[in-house]
């Protein structure tokens, strides 16, 4: 069964390569194009695809605005959204993902991570791009402190999977450095998501830096 993708971005041209690349996959199929904000969200709520695809800035309501709308803390049944951007700053960034984005991806990361990041983000596997990934946790600080605390109910497997999450591995990487299977590392995701509270591996990779994890 094919992933369904929507993709949202106010460029023609950066649509249909976006169509060309995705559609060239026999698992992922692009099921329908927005040119704005306020039609993706429309869409998005009709078709209830697998991945939206969303530029930051779009006219009517733009990426931070959309991602809220359709994954944000109070909806009830969130989509998997993946901000696409040319723009790589922090503030972007940021408001991504506290609205409930899963991946954060520059429009110059290739074909093959486009790809990857559509079928991390239909599994909850978030992924942003590696360019971005540790700059950004490292300042993510003040904005939702959890207490360190909860790094004591985690075991020691689970907190070195919690470090390699926020140095930007993915589930394969580190199951590989870890000697174990690929089903026990997102069995220890599970545990860690419900141990400290959050929805998926992008905050996980957060509340590390928060709570200097990375230190230890």
């Amino acid at each position: 069964m094919s992933l369904r993708v929507l993709l949202a971005d106010d460029q023609a041209m950066v649509r249909s390569g976006f169509r060309l690349i995705l559609d060239s996959q026999p698992d992922i199929t692009v099921a329908a194009e927005a040119p704005d904000g306020t039609q993706a969200v429309a869409l998005a709520r009709d078709l209830r695809p697998d991945v939206c695809l969303v530029d930051i800035r779009m006219p009517g309501l733009d990426g931070i605005e959309v991602t809220r709308a359709l994954a944000g803390p109070d909806v009830p049944n969130p989509l998997r959204v993946v901000i696409v951007t040319t723009y790589d700053t922090d503030e972007y960034v940021y408001g991504a993902l506290q609205a409930g984005a899963v991946g954060f991806l520059l429009k110059d990361a290739g074909p093959g991570l486009l790809i990857e990041a559509v079928r991390a983000a239909s599994t909850g596997d978030a992924l942003i791009s590696p360019s971005i990934t540790v700059r950004l946790l490292q300042q993510l600080t003040a904005h939702r402190r959890r207490t360190t605390r909860a790094a004591t109910r985690l075991s020691e497997r689970e907190l070195d999977i919690t470090r390699s999450i926020a140095k930007g591995r993915t589930n394969n990487e580190i199951a590989a450095e870890l000697f174990i299977s690929l089903s026990t590392v997102k069995t220890h995701i599970t545990r860690i998501q419900t141990k400290l509270g959050v929805r998926n591996r992008v905050e996980i990779a957060a509340w590390a830096w928060e709570n200097r994890v990375m230190n230890h």
